[in-house]
């Protein structure tokens, strides 16, 4: 046995939830199984600790992948993360670490020490596990970028594996994506794409077969099968461009209210699954906007994190969204800032690393300014808040250069230190994943409600973060055990691709 690549036709095409659901269907095999994205393209990143303590950076759907697999996530998981800060440069994080930034410039130069780092990590993984689920990124027919690729066919023929492409038939199109995607490709590319698989459909599967049967004719390759559409398969979304204005399915209101709570989805929008803990509750409503008066409207504000703070905050202040921010705190109603958000409450910001702009006043709710160091934190810390205890983890260059004595702290760790900040009805935090903490997200809800008169809300005392996080990908496993052909992808493990797939013209020149 060796690797498997999952590819797609597009960006959201379905590679990272089918990557973790045929995870989780070799895992309960008993297949020692670790998932693989050689280079991920995200603002969306959690952090994992190695043995030495040292912490790292990955795309956070390979640490969904990890515990799909049964396994702690770790660096080599996805080895390269490439964080946009604009439309032309993006910081390199190379194997956890935060090592340069990336534009046109020196794309080339950099590529080489990126997919070397990717095939050495491959490999490794290869040795140790019976299978490793690799995940490519965008799409294989992106031939201005097939040169030294090592993301999608690049890293197939690395690891001598066979592909599987993904089309998403709910954005229309897909029989014409899947057979393009396969002729775009050269002749030895195109000999490792096996199959196709179709997700997100809806509807009767005898209106769709004939169109499956034409493309297995046309392309000579087999499709594995149909995966529906699902619409409670929303947690740890790894790109903001996947979520909807309204985030999760909440069930039904404990008490006799709702909270309605907004998210600013800033331009650099990044961890925005912090969210996704509050979505989970009963009664809670939340919504991603970009309209100043749906803040208006909401009882809870929330300003998530972002890679470009200085400049998400210009843009705040361009759309006049950051008057609305003004007053909703000014009507005395919660407002909460997490990592780039809490550095934007902040009476100034000092930035000579992410937009070097220097000093730029903040939106003056809290009484703390904020410096930028070159080095990034990274740690999972935890500690108590609201008299529960809490667990999270940072992912930031800003650091807090001054906070008034005065000022309440929001979390207290076990030496005595504190993090974020609490002024009245304004909370602050650099911690992610905090609301993953059950008993300190129903008491922060609570607070809040109680802020922002809502006095007929409960917070449910059941709600189970992890249980629901676990509860998703056992869903991934359910859906690729029902609708896919395990036995084939089983041969398609073991064997690798068919031999003497036909060639579709036009095709690609052959690589140099």
């Amino acid at each position: 046995m060796s690797g498997i690549l999952i590819a797609g036709t597009t960006s959201d095409a379905g590679k990272s939830v089918l990557t973790a659901g045929v995870c989780r269907w070799l895992h309960r095999r008993g297949v020692r199984v670790a998932p693989f994205k050689a280079q991920n393209m995200s603002n969306n990143s959690a952090v994992v600790v190695d043995a030495q303590g040292r912490g790292g950076e990955i795309g956070r759907a390979q640490a969904l992948q990890a515990v799909a697999c049964g396994l702690e996530p770790q660096v080599r998981f996805n080895p390269v993360l490439l964080k946009p800060g604009s439309d032309h440069t993006s910081q390199v994080v190379l194997l956890g670490q935060a090592v340069d930034h990336i534009d046109a410039a020196n794309f080339r130069r950099l590529k080489a020490t990126m997919s070397g780092a990717a095939f050495t990590a491959y490999d490794e993984l290869a040795r140790e596990y019976d299978v490793v689920v690799c995940e490519g990124a965008g799409s294989p027919a992106e031939i201005n970028l097939r040169d030294h690729d090592y993301v999608n066919m690049g890293l197939a023929r690395h690891g001598r594996m066979p592909a599987i492409v993904v089309g998403d038939i709910d954005r229309g199109g897909v029989f014409a994506a899947m057979f393009g995607t396969v002729a775009l490709l050269d002749e030895a590319d195109q000999a490792l794409v096996a199959g196709f698989v179709v997700n997100k459909f809806r509807g009767s599967r005898e209106l769709l077969q004939p169109g499956l049967d034409m493309i297995e004719a046309a392309t000579g390759r087999t499709v594995y099968g149909v995966l529906p559409f699902d619409v409670d398969l929303w947690l740890d979304a790894e790109d903001a461009l996947a979520y909807g204005r309204v985030l999760g399915r909440p069930g039904p209101a404990r008490g006799g209210e709702w909270l309605r709570v907004a998210v600013v989805r800033l331009p650099h929008i990044s961890n925005a699954t912090d969210a996704e803990a509050l979505a989970c509750e009963p009664g809670v409503s939340v919504r991603l906007t970009v309209e100043p008066g749906e803040l208006a409207d909401a009882d809870l504000v929330v300003l998530p994190g972002t890679k470009a703070t200085v400049d998400d905050l210009r843009w705040l202040r361009e759309t006049g969204l950051d008057r609305a921010v003004l007053a909703h705190a000014g009507a005395g109603k919660p407002l909460l800032g997490i990592c780039g958000g809490f550095q934007m409450l902040s009476e100034r910001i000092d930035d000579e690393v992410e937009s070097r702009r220097g000093e730029v006043p903040g939106l003056g709710l809290l009484p703390v300014r904020i410096a930028f160091a070159a080095d990034k934190t990274l740690a999972r810390p935890a500690g108590q808040a609201l008299g529960a205890e809490v667990r999270g983890y940072e992912i930031h260059h800003g650091r807090v250069a001054y906070r008034d004595a005065g000022l309440a702290p929001l979390i207290t760790l076990p030496g005595g230190e504190t993090e974020g900040a609490v002024a009245g009805h304004v909370f602050g935090t650099h911690w992610h994943g905090a609301f993953e903490s059950d008993e300190f997200r129903r008491r922060f809800l609570t607070r809040v409600a109680g802020l922002a008169g809502r006095h007929g809300f409960v917070a449910a005392p059941d709600t189970s973060f992890a249980a629901l996080r676990e509860a998703t990908v056992d869903r991934l496993g359910d859906l690729v055990e029902e609708h896919l052909d395990t036995d084939a992808l089983w041969r398609l493990v073991e064997k690798g691709a068919p031999p003497g797939l036909p060639f579709l013209p036009p095709g690609a020149p052959a690589l140099a």
